[in-house]
């Protein structure tokens, strides 16, 4: 079958004209196939960026790090951290030229490790970036109900906004792809504008020990809390691995996906190594740690305001807000085109593997997270039986507990496609002229594992829970289940439908086959 102009392409052979001259061949037809041509560098640089919420990272995840672990290094941990995801991105981004499929992780796991694997990575993943998701919805209804209490005076639970911006997100999940990176890329470049201007002024008006340099020094990074400090960073760079889900909807996937990541990962480290020293510089580095404990999310904002004025920090506490939903419309275009991938091959119902009219938007989807995430919120919602604006349990929980799930099935998918990465070039004969790419593959590998370890093991520091609790088990418990229950669904598929099982990971290719198939038939 063939289509018009607007298609995708998996393989170099599969993006040529049909003999015909019709077009250009698609999985299932035009309705089967994302968008190509939709994003170019830029577009998708942004989508990519906007996950990682720059906002939401320096005026939440960096003053909680350092309030709950009391690590003073974090600027040093970001270009560790840095290091070891460029390692990883080394053997990511070489994979990304060979496989082309919005399954990203999942298909990456499945052409090394085999189709079973690659059901359980899809499960997983599916599981994880849902979590983030919805997770962030939590704090976002927080912090727009706080800012109608300050500025309008009108009492408004959280779970109100919650809800209404799940609906706009899901609108927006219907449209083009190239019209959801302009929103968020207005986003993203307002809220890392303030940030920066926040930077300067943090240099040019340090606190009495000037600009110091401590925060970069390794003695800075011992004690118990390194390893929960890790696992705190390394969910700040969550989104740069998303680049490898939009390749279908680029026209040149082999060269756009690799540069995006690597422009992500290092924007991403630089500037937060940068943001993190100027909270330690603004504070001083032996008064960031109590005044991260006694401002807590506010410490971002009681740092800016001596500095640039009270309107600023209104302006600020805004940007804060719509930087959370950038990267809530940034997550959810993820899950609806893993679900997508999903559909096309076997592992969800066939609905899922369609596009929705003329955007080409993955529509079952992103439905399905639209849905997901307002049961979500709303059973939360229900469980909350405090005063409008108190900072209850449900959505501390919300965002904590759901958000450190996603964070940790990230990680282990991380981890997974290293080994994938080796095991895929090793295969085709290729180890020889990859060494290099396999050997910082296997590194990150490593080191992504060490990370994986220390979110398990600390899970109670970094929910909230006391050692003892059963949060502990139960909630990383989930990714467990999400793979176990991946691995099983390939297993039954690979006995009950050995084609299905040796498309997944496919995408596009699948169809090629069956193309080439059937030529030889007639």
């Amino acid at each position: 079958m063939t289509t018009g102009s607007s298609k995708t392409s998996s393989t170099p052979s599969a993006s040529r004209p049909a003999a015909d001259g019709g077009g250009i061949s698609t999985f299932k037809g035009q309705e089967r196939a994302l968008r190509a041509d939709r994003l170019g560098t830029a577009g998708l640089l942004l989508s990519v960026l906007a996950a990682t919420a720059p906002l939401m990272v320096v005026a939440g995840v960096m003053p909680t790090a350092f309030a709950v672990m009391g690590i003073v290094g974090q600027p040093l941990l970001f270009v560790i951290l840095g290091v070891v995801l460029v390692l990883f991105s080394v053997g990511y981004a070489e994979m990304s030229r060979h496989v082309h499929n919005a399954g990203a992780f999942y298909a990456y796991v499945a052409r090394g490790l085999g189709g079973t694997a690659g059901a359980g990575a899809a499960l997983v993943a599916l599981a994880a970036y849902s979590a983030l998701q919805v997770g962030i919805y939590g704090i976002f209804g927080f912090e727009v109900s706080g800012l109608f209490a300050t500025y309008l005076e009108v009492e408004v639970a959280w779970w109100i906004p919650a809800l209404a911006a799940a609906l706009v997100v899901g609108v927006l999940g219907w449209l083009k792809i190239d019209v959801n990176a302009l929103v968020l890329g207005v986003l993203l470049l307002i809220e890392v504008a303030l940030v920066v201007i926040f930077d300067v002024a943090a240099v040019a008006d340090p606190a009495a020990e000037g600009l110091s340099l401590h925060a970069f020094n390794p003695d800075t990074l011992t004690g118990a809390g390194v390893g929960t400090a890790l696992c705190f960073c390394i969910a700040a760079f969550t989104g740069f691995e998303q680049a490898p889900v939009y390749a279908e909807e680029t026209s040149r996937p082999q060269i756009l996906v690799p540069r995006a990541m690597f422009l992500a990962i290092g924007f991403v480290a630089v500037f937060f190594a940068f943001s993190s020293w100027a909270l330690t510089v603004a504070a001083g580095p032996s008064g960031i740690v109590g005044a991260a404990q006694k401002q807590s999310a506010g410490l971002l904002f009681f740092l800016t305001e001596p500095r640039l004025g009270e309107t600023f920090t209104d302006v600020l506490h805004v940007l804060f807000v719509t930087g959370m939903f950038a990267a809530l419309l940034s997550f959810h275009n993820v899950v609806a085109r893993y679900a997508f991938a999903m559909g096309r091959e076997g592992l969800l119902p066939a609905a899922f593997g369609r596009t929705a009219g003329t955007s080409g938007a993955p529509g079952t989807g992103s439905l399905l997270q639209t849905v997901v995430a307002v049961l979500v919120v709303a059973g939360f919602a229900v469980a909350d039986d405090k005063p409008t604006g108190d900072p209850t349990a449900p959505v501390l929980q919300l965002f904590t507990w759901f958000g450190n799930i996603g964070a940790l099935g990230v990680i282990l998918l991380m981890a997974t496609a290293s080994l994938s990465v080796i095991v895929f070039f090793v295969r085709r004969g290729a180890a020889g002229a990859q060494a290099w790419r396999l050997a910082a593959s296997a590194v990150a590998g490593v080191a992504l594992l060490v990370i994986a370890f220390y979110t398990v093991t600390d899970f109670d520091v970094l929910v909230g829970a006391g050692p003892g609790s059963v949060l502990t088990w139960v909630l990383p418990g989930i990714i467990l289940l999400a793979a176990v229950l991946g691995l099983l669904q390939g297993l039954l598929l690979r006995v009950r439908n050995p084609e299905a099982h040796a498309r997944i990971g496919l995408g596009n290719e699948a169809f090629q086959l069956d193309k080439a198939a059937e030529s030889g038939t007639d």
